[in-house]
């Protein structure tokens, strides 16, 4: 009755009181809209730093003396299963040093980012299921080593959308291509194909190669509208002969999307805006550029940024550890300082969550020559999920400590283990979720991030 009577406008004065009365589903009207979590909560975006490959966990951020007592020589206890014969004792080419008044030990690789000590919680306790690259990726990433799941951003933007409708709600970003397990690591799974994320190779600088097509040159705005306007409503009327198709709805979601970025995807990804101040802090790396346009992005709404390393995995020395931990963290760190300094000062830090790690860790002792597998030098550690670290910071973390302990080596989570399904029980309790609640209906099960295990680690919160 209120649609057919005076032109619709009693519809449109009830759309508007329940929309502010929150009686309207906002997913059935636009499936981005800003959405409420269950619970009030700081964080409100998430820049995740994902250091693909597996940093050493005694290398960055979980000192072990007892190492240097035990050069050369076998650990005292017997070395767990990895996936590569090793040796003896590898103790840090690195020094380690107190920060801050919590005083948190970090090393020299680090040691730009250690200045915002007080500001970081380091889990030095994670634990993940198997030393391999793929199925740690995967579990890392979206809770699942095996199967296709949802990842972590496409859960978090289903359930908060993005406040700005002009840009994707999820964005992942690496540098010279993709990183293993390619766009599996952002995939929506079994959730609409518009809470996936969209790939960007922050490698270049120029916006027109950092977003395809991002500017029409062959026809006029006013003429690409029309366009636009017309094949709106062919895909509408051919989706309405096929309901319920979450791959043509996907679809039809994807061109509106990019029609819209073609407005403000232009000046995000421009970071030449910047003032030569904040460029410098910055630094010149892809990994800097990428943090910086990581900035921009959340700055305008953006809810969830992935930054890669690099293409496959950089981070897997291997090989010559001292030398290849150096390079990378010498791309990286700067850049990771400049980004907490650069949201303090635009009053983002406290909504903003960030995470620092990898999808697992490394032995404590060296890796022996294998065939096929490295160079046939005795300088790097093999992969190890029995004991990492990661860290957090922003959003409702208490800064300024280490939770749990690895052994007296750094082999194993001993000391408050945490899972990645933990961690991913965290951050959704940091963003307002209970994870347990937290759920998409899908081939007859309510599926979640942290399928049916997960704990939040309560002394991260704030």
């Amino acid at each position: 009755m209120l649609t057919r009577s005076g032109v619709g406008m009693g519809l449109l004065g009830l759309t508007q009181l329940m929309g502010n009365a929150g009686l309207l589903a906002a997913d059935e009207l636009n499936p981005l809209a800003p959405k409420k979590p269950h619970f009030a909560a700081k964080a409100k975006r998430v820049i995740h730093i994902f250091a693909n490959g597996g940093p050493s966990q005694v290398d960055t951020f979980d000192p072990k003396p007892a190492l240097d007592k035990y050069a050369g020589k076998s650990l005292p206890a017997t070395n767990l299963r990895t996936e590569r014969r090793t040796g003896a004792a590898f103790p840090s080419p690195f020094k380690f040093k107190k920060y801050g008044k919590s005083g948190l030990e970090v090393s020299e690789l680090f040691a730009h980012t250690a200045q915002h000590a007080d500001d970081i919680c380091v889990i030095r306790s994670m634990h993940a299921d198997v030393p391999n690259h793929e199925p740690s990726f995967l579990l890392m990433n979206c809770g699942e080593p095996r199967q296709i799941r949802p990842s972590m951003g496409s859960w978090v933007t289903y359930g908060l959308g993005t406040e700005n409708q002009n840009l994707p709600g999820f964005v992942a970003m690496c540098p010279g291509g993709y990183p293993l397990q390619e766009n599996q690591n952002w995939q929506s799974g079994f959730l609409p194909g518009v809470f996936q994320g969209t790939y960007v190779d922050s490698r270049h600088t120029d916006v027109e190669k950092l977003v395809e097509f991002v500017k029409n040159k062959a026809v006029a705005k006013a003429d690409q509208r029309k366009q636009l306007d017309l094949l709106a409503k062919l895909n509408r009327m051919h989706q309405g002969a096929r309901p319920n198709d979450p791959q043509l709805e996907a679809r039809i979601q994807s061109f509106e999307l990019a029609s819209r970025m073609q407005v403000e995807a232009s000046d995000a990804f421009d970071i030449t805006k910047e003032s030569k101040q904040t460029l410098e802090a910055y630094g010149n790396s892809e990994q800097a550029r990428s943090l910086l346009m990581a900035r921009r992005l959340i700055e305008r709404g953006v809810r969830f940024v992935q930054v890669s390393h690099g293409p496959v995995q950089p981070w897997d020395s291997h090989d010559d550890l001292e030398k290849e931990h150096r390079r990378l963290a010498g791309q990286v760190d700067r850049a990771i300082a400049a980004l907490i300094a650069d949201l303090k000062r635009l009053g983002l830090f406290e909504e903003t969550l960030i995470l620092w790690g990898g999808e697992f860790g490394r032995t404590p002792v060296v890796e022996l020559p294998t065939p096929g597998s490295n160079a046939g030098k005795i300088n790097g550690r093999d992969h190890n999920h029995w004991g990492f670290s990661v860290w957090l910071a922003g959003g409702g973390v208490k800064g300024g400590q280490a939770v749990g302990a690895t052994d007296e080596f750094g082999f194993k989570a001993v000391e408050k283990p945490v899972h990645v399904h933990d961690l991913h029980a965290t951050m959704l309790h940091l963003l307002g979720f209970d994870h347990e609640k937290f759920t998409y209906r899908y081939a007859g099960r309510d599926f979640r991030l942290t399928d049916v295990h997960g704990k939040v680690v309560k002394d991260v919160l704030a």
